[in-house]
């Protein structure tokens, strides 16, 4: 088949990649526009962009599928669409432009977590069990009929970024056999069941660790929102980003206050300890957690608790 291609992120290009090592041909490639990245907000173009012009393939640079952009993809005249993680939405009549329409890899188990960030949401939710699915791009939000899908047992400590790093190598082959059986035409799908729960973008107010809830409670928003949006505290007033972090042993630290025990910088919470492996402080690079808490000024270090702070 002639399949067209819309991803922005990396998470994405394993799925390109594999649609283009396979027997169809790729007639073009779909993608956000370059956009600022670090501090000096340099224009960069998206990991799948970088991907598609290094395997020579057309590439089509869009924000919004507009009257433009879905003119210029229903020109390269492709029998399937197929999209994963590209950051906007497909609506008609570019939605049905492909004889076979748009099928998208979404990382969960549909219908749980719909929307921009399911894996975030899942790990933040405590889900010790996730995966991925292949489902027909329709009108309304992840809500299509389900071709194929895939079960991960979420590792112990893994991040978000450690999770969608591994659902995009596993889910690219989940893409491939889908597009395989559309083709030869074995490809069923069924509708989804169950209590659709919704999954939104985040926030970097997300980040923020309520150290008043219990410590498993608290890790799991770190693992949610690293590398992104990026976990938080506030001390002092002061924002400190948190890079590593786990469940620390059970004391009787009182919530926010700080301490450091052997080369571990514990925190208070609600129930148990958050042990801070590496932060990076405003204005500084990441560093190790206990050369940070040797250079605060305070006898008594403790970390804002919310409302305390902005």
């Amino acid at each position: 088949m002639r399949v067209v291609f819309a991803g922005t992120p990396e998470p994405a290009v394993p799925s390109l990649r594999a649609l283009v090592a396979s027997s169809h041909e790729i007639v073009g490639v779909v993608t956000r526009r370059d956009a600022p990245v670090g501090r000096k907000r340099v224009l960069t173009p998206s990991p799948v962009a970088v991907a598609a012009e290094e395997l020579g393939l057309t590439v089509v640079k869009a924000d919004r599928l507009d009257e433009a952009a879905t003119a210029e993809i229903a020109a390269l005249g492709a029998d399937l669409g197929v999209i994963v993680a590209y950051g906007g939405l497909v609506r008609e009549p570019l939605l049905s432009t492909p004889r076979h329409g748009w099928i998208n890899l979404h990382f969960s188990l549909l219908p749980k977590w719909r929307g921009a960030a399911p894996v975030q949401h899942a790990l933040i939710a405590g889900d010790r069990v996730t995966g991925a699915a292949v489902f027909q791009l329709v009108p309304a939000l992840d809500a299509g009929d389900v071709y194929d899908e895939l079960r991960y047992d979420v590792p112990r400590g893994a991040t978000a970024g450690d999770v969608l790093a591994d659902l995009a190598v596993s889910g690219a082959q989940l893409v491939s056999r889908v597009v395989d059986a559309i083709d030869d035409g074995s490809a069923v799908a069924t509708p989804q069941h169950g209590e659709a729960t919704l999954a939104p973008k985040l926030t970097q107010a997300d980040g923020a660790l309520d150290l008043t809830q219990p410590a498993d409670r608290v890790v799991d928003r770190f693992r949610g929102t690293t590398p992104e949006p990026g976990a938080h505290l506030s001390v002092g007033g002061a924002r400190v980003k948190v890079h590593a972090a786990l469940r620390g042993p059970d004391t009787d630290l009182a919530v926010g206050r700080l301490a450091l025990v052997g080369r571990d910088v514990l925190v208070g919470t609600g129930e148990g300890t958050l042990l801070l492996r590496t932060v990076q402080p405003a204005g500084k690079g990441a560093m190790p957690a206990a050369d940070w808490w040797r250079g605060l000024r305070s006898d008594d270090p403790r970390a804002d608790l919310p409302g305390e702070s902005s």
